[in-house]
């Protein structure tokens, strides 16, 4: 999918001004654009029983989980500092409308681990005084997620009307790294970088009595 506009938010304050003297160069990605989004659940019931001789300690066992599979949200682009002379720092619900100038070229997608710039910053200039800068708000994506949530599960009958379960769960179970927003703040020192991630693998254990 892709989801286009001249103004939108992501719920959690990010919102855009359109811009007074080329509301064209505001139009871009939208806040919520998430390109493509897999995502598969599963509950398998495992045949230990099948392969041995059935009990209560090969059977009622299960593997379930939850997979996402998808791309990142768009890299906001913006340079709050009213160089353009036009007041509207602080103007509408929106951040500021100053861009910075965008010269063409390979951006140069880095892995976030390596602790370099995610793209290339050196394509960003700042914009003369006076003059909006020619950069479109969103118009690449940040890094995407790769997640799975999983959990190993085994009933154990008690009698016809009672039976425990014992479930051990685990959250982004493979830890791969799941990044956070890139700073898309052209005045900020950390432009470019991915600054935040999820949490890591995340395990918990539970018993459930069922009668």
């Amino acid at each position: 999918s892709k989801a286009m506009d001249n103004a939108s938010g992501d719920g959690l304050g990010q919102g855009d001004n359109l811009n007074p003297e080329n509301p064209k160069i505001t139009r871009g990605l939208s806040a919520f654009d998430v390109a493509h989004n897999f995502v598969i659940s599963y509950n398998y019931h495992l045949p230990f029983a099948k392969l041995w001789r059935p009990n209560r300690l090969t059977s009622g066992w299960q593997i379930s989980g939850i997979t996402r599979f998808a791309t990142g949200f768009p890299v906001y682009i913006l340079e709050p500092d009213d160089h353009s002379l036009l007041g509207t720092g602080q103007s509408g619900q929106g951040n500021p409308i100053d861009e910075p100038n965008y010269t063409p070229g390979n951006l140069n997608f880095t892995n976030p681990r390596k602790g370099l710039p995610y793209f290339n910053t050196s394509l960003f200039s700042q914009d003369p005084v006076g003059q909006l800068g020619n950069a479109n708000r969103r118009f690449f994506t940040g890094p995407g997620w790769n997640n799975w949530d999983m959990a190993l599960v085994k009933d154990l009958r008690l009698t016809e009307t009672m039976s425990l379960q014992f479930r051990g769960e685990f959250f982004n179970a493979f830890n791969h790294a799941q990044f956070g927003g890139v700073n898309g703040n052209f005045l900020s020192s950390q432009f470019g970088y991915v600054t935040s991630a999820n949490a890591p693998r995340i395990g918990q254990v539970a018993a459930k009595f069922i009668f």
